[in-house]
C-alpha cells in the first residue's frame, strides 16, 4: 500500500498536475479534495471531465465517474457482491476505493487516453428494435455505423504514418520550398513574357513552342510505348520459346510412352487433383477463415492493457487445466467398447495425417518441379543468349554420352601408350648412361696403356684427325654442289630474265606516255594546291576574325544581360524603398492614434524618450555613486583594519594557549598526547 502512496505521490507531483504533495499531505486530505484529484485525473485523460465537482450533484458527478470508469474498462477488485460497496466508497470519497482506482489510471495515462479518444467514436449507440423499423431512422442508423467504419480505417492510416517516420514539420519545410519556387518561377515566366512581348510574332512563335513541346511529350510516350512492346515481345518469344521445349519434351514423352502408362499417370493426377479439391484445400479455405474472422473481431475491439492481457492469459491456463482434467476422467472409465473404437480411430487418424503430409510433400514436389523447370528455362535462354547455341536433350545427349565414351577409351589408350613410351624412354636413358660410364672406363683404360708405352695422346691425335678428314669430304661434296647448283641457277636466271625482258617490252611501249601525262597532271596537281592552300590561309584568317569578333559581342552581350538584371533588381528594390515611405507618410499623416503609433517615426521616438530616461537614471545613479564613494572606501578600509586587528588577537591567543600547554598531557581522539 504504501508503494501505491508512494507512486500515486510522485504521478501527482509531475507535468502536467504539479500538485506539490507528499505522502503526509496527501494521505490527510479530505474527501471532497480527494474526489477533486480523481476527477483532475480524468480531465486529463478525457478533456469532457474538466468540471468542479463542488458547483455538480453528488449523483451526477457519481454517474459521470461511473460511465467514464466503464468505457475506460477499469474492474474493481473484489467478486461482484462488493460492487455496491465500490459504488458507496466512490461517491463518498473512500481512500480505499479511490487510491486503487488512481493508481490504476496514473499507471497507463497515455493509453487511457487513446482509449478515450476512440471510444468518443466508437461507442455506438444503442437504438431500440421498434425505432429501428422507420426507414429514416434505420437509414440514418445505417449512415452511422458506415462513418464509425470509415473513422476506423482513417485511424488505421493515421497511425500507420505516424510510425512511418514521416515528420510534419518536414513536409512543412517541403511545402514552403515548393512555394517558393512556384513564386520565383511565376516571377521567372513574367519577365519572359515581358521580354518576349517586345519580339514581333510572339504569339505565333508561343504557339510553335507549345506544338514542339506536345510533340517532344509525344515522342517521350511513343520512345516509352516502343520500349515497352520491345519488352513484351522479349517476353513473348521467351514464351513461345519455353512452350515449344515444353511441346518438345511432351512429344518426346509420347513418342517414348505407351497409352497405358499415360492413362495410369492421368488418373493419378486426377486422383490427387480430386483429394485436393474436395478433401485438402476446402479445409485449409475454412481455416483461413476462422483465422481472418477471429483477426477481424480482434481489430475491432479496442486495445487492451497489460492487466487485461494478464487476465486473459489466466482464463486460458483455467480453460486448459479443466480440458486436461476432462481427458484424465475419460481416461479413467475404461470403456472396452470405446478402446476398440478409439483404437480405430487413432488409425483412421493417423491415416489422415500420413495421406496429408504425402499430399502437401507431394505438392511441394510439384512446386520444386515447376521452379527447377523454369530456373531451367532461363538458364538455356541465357545459354542462347551468350553463344547462340542450344542445350542439348534427348536423343543428341545420348549420342553426346556414347561419342564421349568412345573418345575416353581413345584418350585412355593413348594415355596408356604415353606411359609405355615414357617407361621405354627411361629406360633408354639408362642404357646411355650405362654406355657412357662404360665408355669412359675404356678411355681410362687406354690412355694408361699409352702412358705406359709412351705414347699419350695417339688416340686423342687419332681421332681428332678422323674428324677433320670427315668434316673436309663433307666441305668437298659440299663446295661440288654448290657449284654446280650456282651454274644451274644462273641458267634459269639467264632464262628467265629474257622471258621477262620479251613480255614487258610492250608494257613499256605503253608505260611511256602515261609517265608524260603523269608528269601534266602532277605540274597541274602542283598549282592547285597553291591555290587552295593560298584560298584557305585567307578563309582560316578571316574565320578567326569573326571568331574573335563573336566572342567580343557575347562578352558584351552578358555584360549588358548582368547590367540589365542589376538595374532591375536596384529598381525594386527603391521602389519598395518609395513604397515603404508612402506608407510612412501616411501612417505619420493619418488622424487615427493606432495608425500613427504603427508609423516608424513614432517607434523611433519612442525608443529615444526610453533611451533619454534610462540615460537619466543611469546618471542620478552615477551621480549617488561618487558621492558616496568616499565614505564607503573609508568604511571599507575601517572593516579591513578591523579584520586586521582581529587577525593579530586570534594569533595571540593561539600562541599563548600553545604556551600554556607545554609539559601538559592531552587526550583527543582516544589517544594521550604529550607537549614538551
Amino acid at each position: 500500500m504504501s508503494e501505491q502512496l508512494k507512486f500515486i505521490v510522485e504521478q501527482l507531483n509531475k507535468d502536467p498536475f504539479k500538485k506539490n504533495f507528499n505522502l503526509i499531505t496527501f494521505d490527510s486530505l479530505e474527501p471532497m479534495q480527494l474526489l477533486q484529484i480523481l476527477n483532475d485525473v480524468l480531465a486529463e485523460v478525457d478533456p469532457k471531465q474538466a468540471i468542479d465537482i463542488r458547483e455538480e450533484m453528488p449523483e451526477q458527478t457519481a454517474k459521470r465517474m461511473f460511465t467514464l470508469l466503464g468505457m475506460l474498462k477499469y474492474r474493481p477488485p473484489g467478486n461482484l457482491s462488493e460492487a455496491s460497496s465500490f459504488r458507496q466508497g466512490l461517491v463518498t470519497g473512500s481512500k480505499p476505493v479511490v487510491h486503487p482506482v488512481l493508481h490504476w489510471l496514473l499507471m497507463r495515462i497515455p493509453e487511457l487516453k487513446k482509449r478515450a479518444y476512440l471510444a468518443r467514436f466508437l461507442m455506438k449507440l444503442e437504438v431500440p428494435a421498434e425505432f429501428l423499423q422507420d426507414e429514416v431512422i434505420a437509414d440514418t442508423y445505417h449512415q452511422y455505423e458506415e462513418l464509425v467504419e470509415g473513422f476506423k480505417g482513417y485511424h488505421k492510416e493515421c497511425e500507420q504514418l505516424k510510425t512511418s517516420g514521416f515528420s510534419a514539420a518536414e513536409i512543412r519545410r517541403d511545402i514552403s520550398a515548393m512555394e517558393e519556387e512556384k513564386d520565383q518561377l511565376i516571377k521567372r515566366v513574367e519577365r519572359l513574357k515581358k521580354r518576349v512581348e517586345s519580339v514581333s510574332n510572339h504569339q505565333h512563335m508561343l504557339e510553335l513552342a507549345r506544338q514542339l513541346r506536345v510533340e517532344k511529350e509525344r515522342e517521350e510516350s511513343l520512345v516509352h510505348q516502343k520500349q515497352e512492346q520491345k519488352n513484351q515481345l522479349f517476353q513473348a518469344e521467351q514464351r513461345l520459346q519455353r512452350s515449344q521445349l515444353q511441346l518438345k519434351d511432351l512429344r518426346q514423352a509420347a513418342a517414348d510412352a505407351k497409352p497405358e502408362s499415360l492413362m495410369k499417370r492421368l488418373e493419378e493426377e486426377i486422383k490427387f487433383n480430386t483429394y485436393m479439391v474436395t478433401d485438402k484445400l476446402p479445409k485449409e479455405l475454412e481455416n483461413k477463415k476462422r483465422t481472418v474472422q477471429y483477426l477481424q473481431k480482434v481489430a475491432a475491439e479496442p486495445a487492451m492493457g497489460q492487466a487485461e492481457l494478464g487476465e486473459l492469459e489466466d482464463k486460458i491456463r483455467e480453460i486448459n487445466m479443466q480440458i486436461n482434467q476432462l481427458i484424465e476422467k475419460r481416461m479413467m472409465r475404461n470403456d472396452p467398447m470405446d478402446d476398440k473404437l478409439s483404437l480405430f480411430r487413432q488409425q483412421a487418424s493417423i491415416i489422415a495425417r500420413k495421406k496429408e503430409a504425402k499430399a502437401e510433400e507431394l505438392q511441394e514436389a510439384r512446386e520444386e518441379l515447376a521452379g527447377c523447370e523454369k530456373d531451367l528455362n532461363q538458364k538455356n535462354s541465357q545459354a542462347r543468349d551468350l553463344d547462340g547455341t542450344e542445350v542439348i536433350r534427348g536423343e543428341e545427349f545420348k549420342r553426346f554420352v556414347v561419342k564421349l565414351r568412345s573418345k575416353g577409351t581413345v584418350f585412355k589408350k593413348k594415355r596408356q601408350e604415353i606411359a609405355d613410351l615414357r617407361a621405354e624412354y627411361g629406360i633408354l636413358q639408362r642404357t646411355e648412361e650405362i654406355l657412357k660410364q662404360r665408355h669412359e672406363a675404356v678411355q681410362q683404360q687406354l690412355q694408361s696403356i699409352e702412358a705406359k708405352k709412351g705414347i699419350s695422346g695417339y688416340s686423342d691425335t687419332q681421332e681428332e684427325l678422323e674428324r677433320v678428314s670427315a668434316i673436309k669430304s663433307e666441305l668437298d661434296e659440299m663446295k661440288g654442289r654448290t657449284l654446280d647448283d650456282m651454274s644451274e641457277m644462273v641458267k634459269k636466271l639467264n632464262s628467265v630474265i629474257v622471258e621477262k625482258k620479251s613480255a614487258l617490252a610492250p608494257v613499256i611501249k605503253e608505260l611511256r606516255p602515261l609517265r608524260q601525262q603523269c608528269q601534266e597532271l602532277t605540274q597541274e596537281y602542283e598549282e592547285k594546291k597553291a591555290q587552295y592552300d593560298s584560298c584557305a590561309a585567307g578563309l582560316e584568317s578571316n574565320r578567326s576574325k569573326l571568331e574573335q569578333e563573336v566572342r567580343a559581342l557575347r562578352e558584351e552581350t552578358g555584360q549588358e544581360e548582368s547590367r540589365y538584371h542589376y538595374i532591375n533588381c536596384m529598381t525594386e528594390i527603391i521602389n519598395m524603398q518609395m513604397e515603404r515611405a508612402a506608407d510612412e507618410m501616411k501612417a505619420y499623416v493619418s488622424p487615427d492614434p493606432q495608425e500613427r503609433r504603427k508609423a516608424i517615426r513614432e517607434q523611433y521616438m519612442k525608443n529615444i524618450t526610453e533611451q533619454e530616461s534610462l540615460g537619466k537614471k543611469l546618471r542620478e545613479t552615477q551621480k549617488a555613486v561618487r558621492e558616496s564613494h568616499g565614505p564607503n572606501m573609508k568604511q571599507v578600509k575601517m572593516w579591513r583594519d578591523l579584520e586586521q586587528l582581529m587577525e593579530c588577537k586570534r594569533q595571540c591567543f593561539l600562541r599563548a594557549q600553545s604556551q600554556a600547554s607545554i609539559g601538559q598531557v592531552i587526550q583527543e581522539g582516544g589517544e594521550d598526547r604529550l607537549v614538551l
